[in-house]
């Protein structure tokens, strides 16, 4: 999560590396060579370094990998990157019955039954999705590191469903960094600090860094973070990946641990906006457990997919956020190349004032999540499998053990939480209808008046240095609030690098306007191919 908006005004386990670590030349199903290489990859080179979903599903058709294959490829990779080369630190756990899960999925393709898109392939997902196997689910907590879920979350079921291979678990901030004023992006006390795999000393960004990190060095194919305020799009942007923060109610948050249920949700996380899309379509769905979904039911597309098309700017109409028009220099220079570009696609660009008038419904943000986050962790861990009953048994946990909990930064957050009352109280209701319906009208509005098909900005600025001193710092640019708070999608490309740090290009629309916003996306990110692999430097450099 994107705190500073608002708050201021770890070691692998379950699975054992050393199979797959010796080399890969037992994993192919038939000999890789020069014409099977994937783009950008030497022979012998990491085969799966960039691979998308398509091409994957390609290589398992023609018999030249297997899902066993990739799932151990992906395996030798986090051993190589992850924990033993440059040290990311996104993983926090490894899914003992990966294996197992691609070996079920290759048995059902040679008997002819394919899933979908999803068959087969490697997934990794924020370590505050439940998943009902062995694998812990800890938002990052050691106060809950005993924690198994008996079940799925509804979207980890979907996942399962869809023939995906989860993984494993990624690293984020500690509570979805809902614990400190001055915390850290990508520290939590059970996995440590992520770092970003472009500039080592440089932060991931929060709170869905494990799954930014990860999905940018090609440690899994596709992954998921969620989102309350920008830790979705945050972290892609920073991790020059392609991330959407769909609108709230597309996918359910039942099984995931919560902070917000008005501003809570799950959302792809890839290197590619078809890879995104194919996942979307994977995780959407109509969930009793959680009535926000119920309004989705005749808003879901069967197949996101259907909405890529490169010509899809030809007579849009794009609200540009005006204050993002000065600011950082060199991140300003990419804002305008990619406004010409956009231009020369056919678009035509309106400036609007959309972050100013927003920030008066945003004053009373910090109010309504501390209350639902009160709220929605007392009925989640009421039910969960671990010590813990209740926020305050959290809050008294990190008392008793703050030398290994809370070395760097405290909870003053989780404190402020607990002094809540219920969400009948009338602060609670008031700040609600502020924040959610007030940002809603203001968007609808720019919109409308406009005539606009999306509104767009700069995700976020330039990543800061990790400091777990005094806690991160802004770039000087962030566009998560307005879509957050409204609860409406959002979702950022690439839009190019400043001295190697990715930025990205946010699209942003009204409810349920996925389809637009994706297509929009999509036709950008054809014209410009601004994804830079990364490099795994120890410094900037000029």
């Amino acid at each position: 999560m994107h705190r500073r908006n608002f708050i201021k005004t770890g070691s692998l386990a379950g699975l054992t590396l050393s199979a797959v670590a010796a080399g890969t030349s037992t994993l192919l199903a038939a000999p890789l060579n020069e014409a099977d290489a994937l783009p950008n990859e030497a022979p012998g080179a990491f085969t799966l370094k960039e691979a998308t979903i398509t091409e994957l599903q390609h290589k398992m058709k023609n018999k030249v990998l297997t899902s066993r294959a990739i799932t151990e490829m992906y395996l030798k990779r986090i051993t190589e990157i992850d924990k033993s080369g440059p040290k990311l630190n996104a993983i926090i756990e490894l899914n003992p019955d990966a294996l197992s899960i691609a070996d079920a999925m290759d048995k059902e393709r040679r008997n002819g039954k394919v899933r979908g898109p999803m068959h087969g392939i490697p997934i990794l997902i924020k370590d505050n999705i439940n998943t009902g196997d062995k694998m812990h689910t800890t938002a990052g907590a050691l106060a809950i590191a005993d924690n198994i879920a008996q079940h799925d979350a509804f979207i980890a079921h979907k996942l399962r469903e869809a023939g995906a291979v989860i993984l494993g678990k990624t690293n984020l901030s500690e509570w979805a960094n809902f614990r400190s004023t001055r915390s850290t992006s990508g520290w939590s006390s059970r996995g440590g600090q992520t770092k970003m795999p472009y500039v080592l000393v440089r932060n991931p960004s929060g709170s869905s860094a494990g799954t930014g990190s990860a999905i940018s060095a090609s440690l899994a194919t596709v992954g998921i973070g969620t989102e309350t305020n920008g830790s979705v799009v945050s972290p892609s942007s920073v991790n020059g990946l392609v991330g959407i923060k769909p609108t709230v109610g597309l996918l359910s948050r039942s099984g995931i641990i919560p902070i917000s249920i008005t501003q809570d949700t799950a959302g792809p996380m890839a290197r590619t906006v078809k890879d995104a899309a194919i996942l979307l379509s994977v995780l959407t769905g109509v969930d009793p457990d959680d009535t926000y979904t119920l309004s989705s039911k005749d808003k879901i597309e069967k197949d996101y997919t259907a909405f890529l098309d490169a010509d899809g700017l030809k007579g849009k109409r794009l609200g540009l956020e005006k204050s993002h028009l000065r600011g950082n220099e060199t991140v300003e220079a990419l804002f305008h190349q990619a406004i010409d570009l956009l231009k020369s696609k056919g678009a035509e660009i309106i400036e609007v004032d959309l972050l100013l008038p927003t920030r008066e419904t945003g004053r009373g943000e910090t109010a309504v999540l501390q209350y639902e986050f009160k709220d929605g962790l007392n009925k989640y861990l009421s039910k969960a499998n671990c010590k813990a009953r209740s926020l305050q048994d959290i809050i008294d946990f990190n008392k008793a053990n703050e030398a290994k909990a809370m070395p760097f930064f405290k909870q003053e957050t989780l404190e402020q939480s607990q002094k809540r009352e219920g969400l009948d109280s009338k602060e609670y209701l008031d700040a609600l209808k502020g924040t959610s319906e007030g940002t809603k009208a203001i968007i609808d509005n720019v919109l409308k008046t406009n005539k606009l098909d999306a509104i767009i900005g700069i995700t976020n600025g330039p990543a800061c240095c990790i400091d777990l001193v005094s806690g991160d710092y802004g770039g000087g640019f962030s566009f998560s609030g307005p879509a957050a708070m409204a609860g409406y999608p959002h979702i950022t490309v690439p839009m190019g690098t400043v001295h190697g740090l990715p930025i990205g290009l946010s699209f942003v629309s009204t409810a349920y306007a996925e389809p637009e916003i994706i297509k929009l996306a999509y036709a950008y990110e054809q014209a410009s191919k601004k994804r830079a692999v990364p490099e795994f430097k120890s410094e900037i450099t000029a």
